[in-house]
């Protein structure tokens, strides 16, 4: 007996050293996940990251004690196709889903110099989603919140998920607060499945307590939750206590300046924090992922006359290809890995899904992403630096035209596209991460082989492009 008992432990210690990571004992369950997902939250919004006015104590200690990627990036600096980037591991431009879901169904806009290129507005029923493949190894798998996807045929459930909680096409709610419902651009909308809501009830209160009930239910079935925060995006709509006082703190000198904006993040981290407690306090963080990231940049518009927010020293916003579009945070716990560290590598939200269903130890297709487990564990990672991130937005927003763009080691090339021709930006990020200084002209070979990587690749993609408009009346 105690000769295979010895046999035994020398197989799995083999294990453990030929595959350099640590080995699931038998008998115990498969990890959990855990993935927040912030809407437009910026990645210079967190207290750790030097905002002058927001409170998060509970991301800042996530960033303290977990992994942080600083060189992270969304797939698109606006909502819908990096949510779906995130679902299926795909770049937005091999979806073809480039612009929001509303946006999309809407149709292109024909009255300016180009024609946005078309865009999907429903995640097609063909893409195995990251809910599915959970699903199909024995997971509950539950979404909580936005979803922003399609229309109703391509709501959650359609799409691998037990429980839907709060998800429909809409990107945003008319008020935060219950019953979560008006009229806007003349249409009705609401937040569905939030049974018995009090009056003044906080969205975001409700979906933590209601993704907490779910974990709780889930027993000893692993389980995936996808818990998708409608906040800070608009409408600016804190609870007035956080608004009093975040205003009380507003000097002539505040890079941050909107207490409402101020207040809406200060309910995030409080969301965040309540789901890092009880999973603390239940003991499931022993086996349990947690990753948290935004869907795009910070918003630099304004609403109710006042600018939401502002991502100095990174240059501009959502709805940009410019880093502060398309810079986010993004955290993870990982069972194993007890020491603080930061990842440096770029890294995108197409890693997302290899990524999680390789710690789960689940078959993980790199399409456009790639497991950044390697990098978790200091392993090599075959990918390293020299990956080139594609970002494709061909459409018009908030003041930016279309674009296409390509980051390569600390190199940065942004495609224009315009009647004339295209119309490139290129910039060192490591010399100049605000991107200041256009190098496009003195460096016209370098333009030269990143267009053709970049336009290769989105070709490759199957990318839909923008045309131009022979009827444009605009000068726009």
């Amino acid at each position: 007996m105690m000769k295979i008992y010895l046999f035994l432990l020398a197989i799995s210690i083999w294990r453990v050293f030929v595959s350099g990571y640590p080995a699931q004992a038998q008998g115990v369950s498969p990890l959990n996940v855990v993935l927040i997902v912030a809407d437009d939250l910026g990645a210079r919004d967190l207290k750790t990251h030097g905002s002058d006015l927001h409170e998060t104590p509970n991301l800042d200690g996530f960033a303290a004690t977990g992994i942080e990627f600083t060189s992270a990036y969304s797939a698109s600096p606006v909502c819908t196709p990096t949510r779906a980037s995130i679902m299926t591991g795909k770049n937005p431009a091999r979806l073809r889903m480039t612009i929001w879901s509303e946006n999309a169904l809407r149709g292109p806009r024909n009255d300016r110099p180009m024609i946005p290129a078309d865009s999907e507005g429903n995640l097609p029923f063909e893409e195995i989603t990251l809910a599915e493949r959970f699903k199909n190894a024995g997971y509950h798998t539950f979404h909580v919140g936005k979803w922003h996807l399609g229309e109703a045929r391509f709501f959650p459930e359609v799409h691998g998920f037990d429980v839907n909680i709060g998800g429909h096409h809409w990107g945003a709610p008319p008020t935060f607060f219950a019953p979560y419902e008006g009229e806007v651009y003349n249409e009705m909308r609401y937040v569905p499945d939030l049974h018995g809501s009090k009056e003044g009830e906080y969205l975001p209160d409700r979906l933590t307590t209601e993704a907490i009930k779910l974990m709780k239910n889930a027993g000893d079935t692993p389980f995936f939750l996808n818990l998708c925060y409608y906040i800070p995006h608009v409408p600016i709509d804190g609870k007035p206590e956080y608004v009093e006082d975040f205003a009380s703190r507003i000097g002539p000198g505040n890079r941050h300046r909107n207490p409402g904006y101020a207040a809406m993040v200060k309910s995030l981290d409080d969301g965040v924090g309540r789901i890092l407690e009880w999973l603390e306090q239940s003991g499931k963080d022993k086996n349990t992922v947690v990753i948290f990231v935004s869907d795009n940049g910070g918003y630099t518009g304004k609403w109710d006359g006042e600018t939401v927010n502002n991502n100095a020293p990174l240059r501009a916003g959502k709805g940009t290809l410019y880093e502060g579009g398309v810079r986010i945070p993004w955290f993870m716990q990982v069972p194993g890995i007890k020491k603080a560290s930061k990842v440096d590598v770029p890294v995108t939200t197409t890693d997302i899904l290899p990524t999680l269903l390789d710690l789960a130890g689940l078959d993980h297709p790199e399409f456009d992403g790639a497991s950044l487990k390697p990098l978790l564990f200091k392993k090599n990672f075959n990918h390293g630096n020299s990956r080139s991130l594609v970002f494709h937005y061909p459409h018009y927003y908030s003041g930016t035209t279309p674009v296409s763009a390509l980051r390569k080691g600390d190199l940065k090339l942004l495609q224009y596209y315009t009647p004339e021709g295209l119309r490139f930006e290129l910039y060192d990020l490591l010399e100049d991460p605000s991107e200041s200084n256009n190098l496009a002209e003195d460096r016209e070979a370098t333009v030269k082989e990143m267009s053709s990587e970049l336009n290769t690749s989105l070709w490759e993609m199957g990318a839909n492009f923008p045309r131009i408009n022979p009827d444009n009346v605009s000068k726009n």
